[in-house]
Protein backbone atom coordinates (compact mmCIF):
# COMPACT_ATOMS: atom_id res chain seq x y z
CA UNK A 1 0.00 0.00 0.00
CA UNK A 2 1.25 3.43 -0.88
CA UNK A 3 0.58 6.97 0.24
CA UNK A 4 1.82 10.26 -1.13
CA UNK A 5 1.61 13.60 0.66
CA UNK A 6 2.40 17.04 -0.65
CA UNK A 7 2.44 20.48 0.94
CA UNK A 8 3.80 23.77 -0.30
CA UNK A 9 3.54 27.39 0.70
CA UNK A 10 1.52 29.72 -1.53
CA UNK A 11 1.93 33.42 -0.76
CA UNK A 12 -1.38 34.95 0.20
CA UNK A 13 -3.25 31.70 0.78
CA UNK A 14 -4.40 30.29 4.08
CA UNK A 15 -3.25 27.02 5.58
CA UNK A 16 -5.95 24.44 6.23
CA UNK A 17 -3.74 22.79 8.82
CA UNK A 18 -0.29 23.75 10.15
CA UNK A 19 0.90 20.17 10.36
CA UNK A 20 0.46 16.65 9.15
CA UNK A 21 0.88 13.38 10.99
CA UNK A 22 0.47 9.88 9.64
CA UNK A 23 1.07 6.31 10.67
CA UNK A 24 0.90 5.36 6.98
CA UNK A 25 -1.80 2.76 7.50
CA UNK A 26 -4.08 3.53 4.56
CA UNK A 27 -4.28 1.28 1.53
CA UNK A 28 -4.85 4.16 -0.91
CA UNK A 29 -2.60 6.73 -2.48
CA UNK A 30 -3.29 10.24 -1.19
CA UNK A 31 -2.05 13.75 -1.85
CA UNK A 32 -2.58 16.69 0.46
CA UNK A 33 -3.52 20.07 -1.03
CA UNK A 34 -0.85 22.73 -1.27
CA UNK A 35 -1.11 25.30 1.51
CA UNK A 36 0.72 28.30 2.92
CA UNK A 37 2.46 27.38 6.15
CA UNK A 38 6.02 28.64 6.01
CA UNK A 39 8.84 28.62 3.48
CA UNK A 40 9.06 24.86 3.06
CA UNK A 41 7.52 22.44 0.58
CA UNK A 42 7.12 18.87 1.81
CA UNK A 43 6.50 15.61 -0.03
CA UNK A 44 6.17 12.15 1.52
CA UNK A 45 5.79 8.76 -0.15
CA UNK A 46 5.29 5.54 1.80
CA UNK A 47 4.62 1.93 0.96
CA UNK A 48 4.11 -1.14 3.13
CA UNK A 49 6.06 -3.20 0.58
CA UNK A 50 3.53 -5.99 1.01
CA UNK A 51 5.57 -8.42 -1.07
CA UNK A 52 7.88 -8.73 1.92
CA UNK A 53 6.01 -7.18 4.87
CA UNK A 54 2.59 -8.01 6.28
CA UNK A 55 2.06 -4.71 8.09
CA UNK A 56 3.21 -1.09 8.06
CA UNK A 57 5.21 -0.02 11.11
CA UNK A 58 6.49 3.37 9.90
CA UNK A 59 5.09 6.74 10.94
CA UNK A 60 5.91 10.29 9.96
CA UNK A 61 4.91 13.83 10.82
CA UNK A 62 5.74 17.42 10.03
CA UNK A 63 4.81 20.85 11.35
CA UNK A 64 5.18 24.04 9.35
CA UNK A 65 5.38 27.38 11.15
CA UNK A 66 6.41 25.25 14.11
CA UNK A 67 5.76 26.94 17.45
CA UNK A 68 4.21 29.84 15.48
CA UNK A 69 7.59 30.84 14.07
CA UNK A 70 7.11 31.77 10.38
CA UNK A 71 10.46 30.36 9.20
CA UNK A 72 10.42 27.25 11.38
CA UNK A 73 9.69 23.66 10.40
CA UNK A 74 9.63 20.32 12.20
CA UNK A 75 10.00 17.06 10.24
CA UNK A 76 10.29 13.47 11.49
CA UNK A 77 10.21 9.84 10.37
CA UNK A 78 9.89 6.82 12.65
CA UNK A 79 10.55 3.19 11.73
CA UNK A 80 8.90 0.85 14.21
CA UNK A 81 9.76 -2.74 15.05
CA UNK A 82 7.95 -5.43 17.06
CA UNK A 83 4.73 -3.64 16.19
CA UNK A 84 3.81 -0.07 15.33
CA UNK A 85 2.89 1.06 18.84
CA UNK A 86 6.13 2.86 19.68
CA UNK A 87 6.43 4.58 16.30
CA UNK A 88 2.80 5.71 16.39
CA UNK A 89 3.18 7.11 19.89
CA UNK A 90 6.40 8.94 19.03
CA UNK A 91 4.79 10.43 15.94
CA UNK A 92 1.90 11.87 17.94
CA UNK A 93 3.77 13.11 20.99
CA UNK A 94 7.29 14.18 20.02
CA UNK A 95 6.34 17.52 18.37
CA UNK A 96 4.66 18.65 21.60
CA UNK A 97 7.43 17.37 23.85
CA UNK A 98 10.12 19.14 21.82
CA UNK A 99 8.15 22.40 21.81
CA UNK A 100 7.93 22.21 25.59
CA UNK A 101 11.67 21.64 25.90
CA UNK A 102 12.48 24.49 23.46
CA UNK A 103 10.52 26.91 25.62
CA UNK A 104 13.05 26.38 28.37
CA UNK A 105 15.13 29.52 27.80
CA UNK A 106 18.38 28.00 29.00
CA UNK A 107 18.24 25.06 26.59
CA UNK A 108 19.87 25.13 23.17
CA UNK A 109 18.10 23.31 20.33
CA UNK A 110 20.48 20.29 20.50
CA UNK A 111 19.97 20.10 24.26
CA UNK A 112 16.20 20.30 23.82
CA UNK A 113 16.30 17.50 21.25
CA UNK A 114 18.38 15.30 23.55
CA UNK A 115 16.02 15.90 26.48
CA UNK A 116 13.03 15.21 24.23
CA UNK A 117 14.32 11.79 23.20
CA UNK A 118 15.00 10.88 26.83
CA UNK A 119 11.53 12.08 27.81
CA UNK A 120 9.88 10.00 25.08
CA UNK A 121 11.67 6.89 26.34
CA UNK A 122 10.25 7.56 29.81
CA UNK A 123 6.79 8.20 28.38
CA UNK A 124 6.85 4.89 26.52
CA UNK A 125 7.65 3.17 29.80
CA UNK A 126 4.77 5.00 31.50
CA UNK A 127 2.47 3.91 28.66
CA UNK A 128 3.56 0.31 29.28
CA UNK A 129 4.80 -0.06 25.69
CA UNK A 130 7.47 -2.61 26.56
CA UNK A 131 8.32 -4.71 23.53
CA UNK A 132 7.75 -2.32 20.64
CA UNK A 133 10.47 0.13 19.65
CA UNK A 134 11.21 2.67 16.97
CA UNK A 135 14.01 4.49 15.27
CA UNK A 136 13.59 8.25 15.08
CA UNK A 137 15.01 10.95 12.84
CA UNK A 138 13.95 14.50 13.64
CA UNK A 139 14.89 17.68 11.78
CA UNK A 140 14.18 21.18 13.08
CA UNK A 141 14.72 24.27 10.92
CA UNK A 142 14.54 27.70 12.52
CA UNK A 143 15.98 31.18 12.13
CA UNK A 144 18.03 32.10 15.17
CA UNK A 145 17.67 35.64 16.44
CA UNK A 146 21.32 36.02 17.41
CA UNK A 147 22.50 36.69 13.87
CA UNK A 148 23.36 33.07 13.07
CA UNK A 149 20.63 32.86 10.44
CA UNK A 150 18.81 29.69 9.46
CA UNK A 151 19.92 26.60 11.30
CA UNK A 152 19.10 22.95 10.73
CA UNK A 153 19.15 20.78 13.84
CA UNK A 154 18.99 16.99 13.51
CA UNK A 155 18.65 14.24 16.11
CA UNK A 156 18.39 10.52 15.46
CA UNK A 157 18.49 7.07 16.99
CA UNK A 158 18.66 3.93 14.90
CA UNK A 159 19.15 3.85 11.15
CA UNK A 160 16.54 6.26 9.83
CA UNK A 161 18.78 8.65 7.95
CA UNK A 162 18.87 12.39 7.19
CA UNK A 163 20.72 13.55 4.07
CA UNK A 164 21.12 17.13 2.84
CA UNK A 165 21.48 18.03 -0.83
CA UNK A 166 24.12 20.76 -0.73
CA UNK A 167 24.72 21.96 -4.25
CA UNK A 168 24.26 18.47 -5.66
CA UNK A 169 26.50 16.79 -3.07
CA UNK A 170 25.12 14.50 -0.38
CA UNK A 171 25.85 15.48 3.23
CA UNK A 172 24.76 12.96 5.86
CA UNK A 173 23.54 14.65 9.05
CA UNK A 174 22.56 11.55 11.04
CA UNK A 175 24.37 8.48 12.33
CA UNK A 176 23.44 4.86 11.68
CA UNK A 177 23.26 3.08 15.03
CA UNK A 178 23.61 -0.52 13.90
CA UNK A 179 25.23 -3.68 15.15
CA UNK A 180 28.07 -3.47 12.66
CA UNK A 181 29.32 -0.18 14.09
CA UNK A 182 32.49 -0.66 16.15
CA UNK A 183 31.76 2.15 18.61
CA UNK A 184 28.24 0.91 19.25
CA UNK A 185 29.50 -2.65 19.63
CA UNK A 186 32.00 -1.54 22.27
CA UNK A 187 29.33 0.40 24.16
CA UNK A 188 26.99 -2.58 24.24
CA UNK A 189 29.77 -4.96 25.29
CA UNK A 190 30.76 -2.61 28.14
CA UNK A 191 27.12 -2.56 29.27
CA UNK A 192 27.08 -6.35 29.48
CA UNK A 193 25.35 -7.10 26.20
CA UNK A 194 26.34 -9.12 23.16
CA UNK A 195 26.26 -8.66 19.42
CA UNK A 196 25.42 -11.83 17.52
CA UNK A 197 25.17 -11.73 13.73
CA UNK A 198 25.14 -7.95 13.93
CA UNK A 199 22.15 -7.88 16.29
CA UNK A 200 21.90 -6.82 19.93
CA UNK A 201 21.69 -10.06 21.93
CA UNK A 202 20.95 -11.72 18.59
CA UNK A 203 17.59 -9.93 18.30
CA UNK A 204 17.66 -6.27 17.26
CA UNK A 205 19.54 -4.82 14.29
CA UNK A 206 19.61 -1.24 15.61
CA UNK A 207 21.64 -0.38 18.68
CA UNK A 208 19.73 2.76 19.65
CA UNK A 209 15.99 3.27 19.59
CA UNK A 210 13.05 4.71 21.47
CA UNK A 211 11.19 2.04 23.40
CA UNK A 212 12.52 -1.54 23.48
CA UNK A 213 12.27 -1.36 27.25
CA UNK A 214 13.12 -5.03 27.72
CA UNK A 215 16.71 -4.32 26.63
CA UNK A 216 16.97 -0.61 27.45
CA UNK A 217 20.33 -1.01 29.17
CA UNK A 218 21.81 -1.82 25.75
CA UNK A 219 19.46 -0.17 23.23
CA UNK A 220 19.62 3.36 24.57
CA UNK A 221 17.60 6.35 23.42
CA UNK A 222 20.46 8.87 23.50
CA UNK A 223 20.36 10.63 20.12
CA UNK A 224 23.12 11.70 17.79
CA UNK A 225 22.69 15.42 17.11
CA UNK A 226 24.04 17.85 14.54
CA UNK A 227 23.72 21.57 13.86
CA UNK A 228 24.12 22.89 10.31
CA UNK A 229 24.12 26.47 9.04
CA UNK A 230 21.88 26.62 5.98
CA UNK A 231 22.93 28.60 2.93
CA UNK A 232 21.77 29.22 -0.64
CA UNK A 233 23.18 25.90 -1.90
CA UNK A 234 21.20 23.80 0.58
CA UNK A 235 18.32 22.73 -1.60
CA UNK A 236 16.66 19.54 -0.38
CA UNK A 237 16.51 17.45 2.77
CA UNK A 238 15.80 13.71 2.64
CA UNK A 239 14.55 11.83 5.71
CA UNK A 240 13.96 8.15 5.06
CA UNK A 241 13.90 4.82 6.84
CA UNK A 242 16.39 2.09 6.06
CA UNK A 243 14.07 0.58 3.48
CA UNK A 244 15.55 3.17 1.13
CA UNK A 245 19.13 3.29 2.40
CA UNK A 246 19.59 -0.48 2.32
CA UNK A 247 19.52 -0.26 -1.49
CA UNK A 248 20.51 3.35 -2.19
CA UNK A 249 23.61 5.37 -1.31
CA UNK A 250 23.35 8.94 -0.05
CA UNK A 251 24.80 10.37 -3.24
CA UNK A 252 22.59 8.22 -5.46
CA UNK A 253 19.53 9.52 -3.63
CA UNK A 254 20.60 13.12 -4.21
CA UNK A 255 21.40 12.42 -7.86
CA UNK A 256 17.94 10.95 -8.39
CA UNK A 257 16.08 14.03 -7.17
CA UNK A 258 18.35 17.07 -7.47
CA UNK A 259 16.74 18.25 -10.71
CA UNK A 260 13.17 17.82 -9.42
CA UNK A 261 11.44 20.93 -8.14
CA UNK A 262 8.52 19.02 -6.61
CA UNK A 263 9.29 17.18 -3.35
CA UNK A 264 6.24 15.01 -4.00
CA UNK A 265 7.77 13.75 -7.22
CA UNK A 266 11.16 13.45 -5.51
CA UNK A 267 9.81 11.28 -2.70
CA UNK A 268 7.93 9.10 -5.20
CA UNK A 269 11.04 8.65 -7.32
CA UNK A 270 13.13 7.54 -4.35
CA UNK A 271 10.44 5.14 -3.17
CA UNK A 272 10.10 3.62 -6.62
CA UNK A 273 13.87 3.25 -6.88
CA UNK A 274 13.87 1.28 -3.62
CA UNK A 275 11.08 -0.99 -4.83
CA UNK A 276 12.77 -1.53 -8.18
CA UNK A 277 15.98 -2.50 -6.39
CA UNK A 278 14.28 -5.11 -4.20
CA UNK A 279 14.08 -3.36 -0.85
CA UNK A 280 12.51 -5.80 1.59
CA UNK A 281 11.34 -3.35 4.27
CA UNK A 282 8.56 -0.85 4.84
CA UNK A 283 9.32 2.38 3.00
CA UNK A 284 8.83 5.99 4.04
CA UNK A 285 10.60 8.82 2.22
CA UNK A 286 10.19 12.48 3.12
CA UNK A 287 11.70 15.25 0.98
CA UNK A 288 11.72 18.90 2.05
CA UNK A 289 12.61 21.75 -0.27
CA UNK A 290 14.72 24.21 1.72
CA UNK A 291 15.40 26.91 -0.88
CA UNK A 292 14.21 30.24 0.50
CA UNK A 293 13.03 31.42 -2.92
Amino acid sequence: MRKVFNRRNKPGSRSQSPWRSSSSDSSSTKALPEAAAGPYWVGVASDCNSRYRKSMEDSHTWRLKYMDEPDSGFFAVFDGHAGAQAATYCCKVIPYTLAQELREKEATAPQALFKTFKSIDKQLEDQNIKNSGSTAAVALVRTEGDGRGRRLYVANVGDTRVVLNRGGKALRLSYDHRGGDANEGKRIYNAGGLLMNGRVNGVLAVTRALGDLYMKEYVVGDPYTTETALGPYDEQLIIACDGLWDVCSDQKAVDLIKKLSSPEEASKRLLQYALDNFSTDNLTVMVINLAEN
